[in-house]
């Protein structure tokens, strides 16, 4: 049996074939800080080679998601500057090898990086609570870590543009009726209703559903090859922008930001 628990971040739960893995942070909102986007480099890894692993839910612990990078406490892969975008691109490649079927159970709100996190789950089911957003832009960056990949296969073109420039959060009823997401619950439920599906899958004929996301996400790696290491280095040179820097002042100070444009 694979050892999970060396992901401190990440809580899991294997049952009859269902792992439950659980964003562990919730006094930050599950924002990603505190190696966990490390410890989510490394799990798709883990849970791709894992026998006894036939359907992954993925969820946040207490009321949100996943917020998204933590600002304060150093959201950035890989601790240091060069690793950062390797670190990224990582993450996303090794969550679109994973052989077996996620399902998000959004059960509040999906933000930035935690948006991408979603949006890749192969299912995506949301508390009528939640709301979801790719915010990069409020902070001065690119939305380059997989946004720009993703949200386009799923809205459209025009659409993610629009949602994407303006960093807008949308409720989950929203997000259902522009084909964001695939379902909304009533709060509370998400996960819930993430386990019911997933119970189907893992009873299901495993090979057969493997293999049906593995051509279905063909798509999708093809996005990912054209876009994502694109987009992560536009993102790595707005890191160095004032705007960004002027981002990051303004939340700390709680503040609204006075963006420059250089």
């Amino acid at each position: 049996m694979t050892d999970y628990s060396r992901f401190p971040t990440l809580l899991t739960e294997l049952d009859r074939g269902v792992l439950t893995v659980t964003m562990n942070r919730p006094d930050r909102l599950n924002a990603v800080g505190d190696g966990m986007h490390e410890a989510f480099e490394d799990l798709w890894e883990d849970v791709a080679r894992d026998p006894e692993v036939r359907v992954v839910v993925l969820t946040g612990a207490g009321r949100a998601f996943c917020a998204g990078g933590d600002v304060r406490s150093g959201g950035q892969p890989r601790s240091g500057k060069d690793a950062a975008l390797p670190g990224a691109r990582r993450l996303i490649r090794n969550f679109l090898e994973v052989d077996q079927p996620i399902i998000a159970a959004i059960n509040g709100d999906a933000v930035g990086l935690g948006a991408t996190l979603a949006l890749f789950c192969d299912v995506t089911i949301a508390a009528e609570n939640a709301r979801i957003g790719d915010t990069h832009v409020r902070a001065g960056l690119v939305a380059g870590d997989g946004g720009a990949v993703i949200w386009p296969l799923l809205v459209g073109v025009n659409r993610a543009k629009e949602l994407l420039m303006t960093g807008r959060l949308i409720s989950a009823t929203e997000a259902e009726r522009i084909g964001l997401i695939n379902r909304v619950v009533p709060q509370g439920e998400a996960v819930a209703a993430a386990q019911e599906l997933a119970r189907e899958l893992a009873d299901g004929p495993s090979l057969a559903i493997r293999w049906t996301k593995a051509s279905v996400n063909k798509l999708v790696r093809e996005r990912m090859n054209l876009i994502l290491d694109t987009s992560l280095a536009f993102e790595g040179m707005t890191m160095a922008t004032e705007d960004s820097r002027e981002a990051v002042s303004a939340f700390l100070e709680k503040r609204q930001p006075r963006f420059v444009g250089r």
